[in-house]
């Protein structure tokens, strides 16, 4: 067992919520963006299209970070057998519970009424079926990972905690990190090119994307998280504000959103997209993690409420952003105005929602993965 205190990170409960909610400020704006998405304002705004780059540049490598750190610290305390049911039932109820409750009717929404499919009927038999794939797992993508990560960390935690003496007090920089994320993703983007060029047609299945690609993607982010809890030097080096990744944000940020815009899909587009994206999630992971260490570790009701929330609000908000932008948003002219008139529709629907289901058990467990007890 880890000889580390057991005590609540407040902080790190506070940041996750945050970027879980982030969720819905993000799709949102995608209709207002320049980024082509399932509804589009006839007129796009710069200012609403770099706020939801920014947030689509780090979040979820931020988020799998905390996942980590959380995971290997509930390993330390509970039996593995239990730890793993617990994680898989937390996950992957709600995640089989949203498919036929909520991204099932999402698609028959878009297939009827938006122009999203208009070649539906001549699709092969392949082609319906890889497009399920995308659409039923959609926005749920992550608590599909989430379990796939949860399965490699039942094997990878027995190894983590066989080492604790030898790795507990070994002091790690910055350079340490940022060179293995740097290998790591380098040999996503080589295994991305090599399978590109050798299978193609490989490259276009929604599951081998998912499954795959995007496991491999966040794994080592994943692994970063649960060695800081096995390392106290790395998270004393995560809540160490650091001016040069500061700035380094606003670097990265603009090669982000240069490669976003000029780059080529055929070219080089997405594996720069990796490599920007593992320095953004660098550089807001001391910029989250030093703020919110300052600014949010201390116990909160209202945080507290907002960390139980925070699943069933990202599992709803999805559909309800897409009524907003079918049936409302063409009656708002303003970019800015409808944005926020987006969040404040989209936010108090979800929650009413949320308080609902509270109360009702069955739907409380489908869709919060939490029994009566």
């Amino acid at each position: 067992m880890s000889t580390q205190p057991q005590q609540r990170e407040y902080f790190l409960d506070s940041i996750r919520a945050i970027l879980m909610l982030l969720g819905v400020p993000f799709h949102v704006s995608l209709i207002y963006s320049s980024q082509h998405w399932t509804v589009n304002s006839p007129t796009s705004s710069l200012g609403l299209t770099l706020f939801n780059e920014f947030i689509h540049s780090f979040r979820m490598q931020v988020f799998f970070v905390i996942s980590g750190y959380f995971s290997y610290m509930l390993f330390l305390r509970y039996s593995p057998h239990r730890w793993l049911k617990v994680r898989l039932e937390r996950v992957g109820i709600p995640f089989l519970a949203a498919i036929p409750f909520i991204t099932l009717p999402q698609f028959l929404l878009l297939k009827n009424v938006s122009d999203k499919f208009p070649n539906w009927s001549h699709f092969t038999l392949y082609e319906k079926y890889n497009t399920l794939c995308w659409e039923l797992i959609s926005h749920l993508w992550f608590l599909l990972i989430l379990c796939l990560l949860t399965l490699i960390g039942y094997r990878l935690f027995h190894f983590l905690k066989h080492h604790t003496e030898q790795w507990q007090h070994k002091q790690v920089g910055w350079w340490q990190v940022i060179g293995g994320l740097t290998l790591s993703i380098l040999a996503w983007c080589l295994l991305r090119r090599l399978l590109l060029l050798t299978l193609p047609l490989v490259m276009k299945d929604a599951l081998m994307n998912i499954v795959i690609m995007q496991v491999l993607f966040y794994l080592p982010f994943f692994i970063l998280g649960a060695l800081a809890w096995q390392m106290p030097s790395l998270k004393a080096l995560f809540i160490k504000p650091h001016p040069l990744l500061w700035i380094g944000t606003v670097v990265a940020f603009c090669a982000y959103h240069y490669n976003q815009h000029y780059s080529s899909g055929d070219g080089w587009l997405y594996e720069l997209d990796a490599l920007i994206s593992m320095v953004m999630g660098i550089c807001m992971l001391n910029i989250c993690f030093s703020s919110g260490y300052r600014l949010l570790n201390n116990h909160s009701p209202a945080v507290s409420y907002l960390v139980n929330a925070s699943l069933f609000i990202y599992l709803v908000h999805h559909p309800l952003t897409l009524v907003y932008g079918l049936y409302i948003s063409p009656a708002i002219h303003n970019n800015l105005l409808g944005f926020f008139a987006g969040l404040m529709m989209v936010f108090g629907v979800s929650f009413l929602l949320y308080k609902i289901h509270l109360r009702i058990p069955v739907l409380r467990f489908l869709f919060s993965g939490k029994s009566n007890k």
